[in-house]
């Protein structure tokens, strides 16, 4: 019973950020189960069983709250899932070790961009709706599908970050159709790891466990992005790439580094990140004021124009009351 509210608190959490941010629901979930024995097939099939309601329920909140691009859900969602079910009938043969410290390296500078680019400059309102092509959907929904299947999480973390970059697509907007076309994924990898490995080593209280802590966060999640200022909102994001992923490289084959290096790392990256978080609420505030200012003036010079002439220079006008005008001919 106990192993079993851990993981309801665990899907709660970890679906809530992935509900607000876009990412992190296969990261969290993946390094519990890991870390209690759980071999990464298992691991990696027992989240996307979940995911499989959780991902369902966030996508109809976030629909519900206006965060869903459909366009932008088929055409990244459909191969996607083609990924996710290679990814997730090959797991057992292949090896993402390798690639994993290029995939984080390739992330953080995604990250830093992100970070820098909603904190400096917030979004440029010139490419906002501007269609994604989709060219660029279908190879990155590939990819993350492989990726999130193969790693256990990493549909978020691959395809949230390349849709912010492009600069076409509101973050709220980013993030709902992420985590909605996320569905599409988690059922073709659960089918590819079904048909892989059977139901040999899948709990299904710890998928009942993680399943009914994500129902609970999913709509709180979608009304959170629906309403955190989007500068913000990519501060947010960003920051969140850019610690998961320097973890990945630091405490990996690559970069072995030691305890006290680590957490000096983190200790700076942590303040940068608030510092930035802070920056884009303050300049989100100067922004809406300014919008303010500029909207009154706008009222007040259209009432100016809407204003009929001073009638104090007509002939009615200099006509002393009580004579009677001119006969009219």
């Amino acid at each position: 019973m106990k192993t079993l509210v851990l993981l309801a608190l665990v899907g709660l959490g970890a679906q809530l950020v992935d509900g607000s941010l876009g990412m992190a629901y296969g990261v969290t979930s993946t390094t519990l189960l890991l870390a209690i024995g759980t071999n990464p097939a298992t691991a990696s099939a027992t989240i996307h069983l979940a995911e499989i309601g959780t991902t369902l329920a966030s996508g109809l909140s976030h629909w519900k709250f206006g965060n869903v691009d459909w366009k932008v859900v088929a055409k990244v969602g459909v191969p996607g899932a083609v990924g996710a079910f290679a990814g997730a009938s090959f797991l057992s043969s292949l090896s993402t070790e390798v690639a994993a410290p290029v995939m984080s390296l390739i992330l953080v500078t995604l990250g830093l961009y992100i970070l820098a680019r909603f904190t400096l400059r917030g979004i440029d309102r010139r490419n906002l709706g501007k269609p994604v092509r989709k060219r660029f959907l279908g190879p990155l929904g590939l990819v993350a599908g492989f990726v999130d299947a193969t790693g256990g999480g990493g549909w978020g973390p691959v395809g949230t970050p390349a849709l912010l970059a492009s600069g076409r697509m509101e973050p709220r907007k980013v993030i709902g159709s992420i985590d909605t076309s996320e569905f599409l994924v988690a059922l073709a990898a659960s089918l590819g790891f079904l048909f892989a490995l059977g139901s040999q080593g899948i709990n299904a209280l710890w998928v009942a466990g993680l399943l009914g802590g994500g129902l609970v966060a999913a709509p709180i999640a979608a009304w959170l992005v629906r309403h955190i200022p989007p500068r913000m909102l990519g501060s947010l994001v960003g920051g969140v790439i850019v610690l998961t992923n320097t973890r990945t490289l630091l405490k990996g084959d690559w970069i072995d580094a030691g305890d006290a290096t680590r957490y000096a790392v983190y200790a700076v990256l942590y303040l940068i990140w608030a510092a930035a978080v802070a920056h884009s609420y303050r300049q989100y505030r100067k922004d809406r004021a300014q919008e303010s200012a500029d909207a009154i003036a706008a009222v007040a010079e259209r009432n100016v124009v809407a204003e009929p002439e001073d009638p104090a220079g007509s002939v009615e006008a200099q006509i002393p009351a009580g004579r009677p005008s001119a006969p009219q001919s």
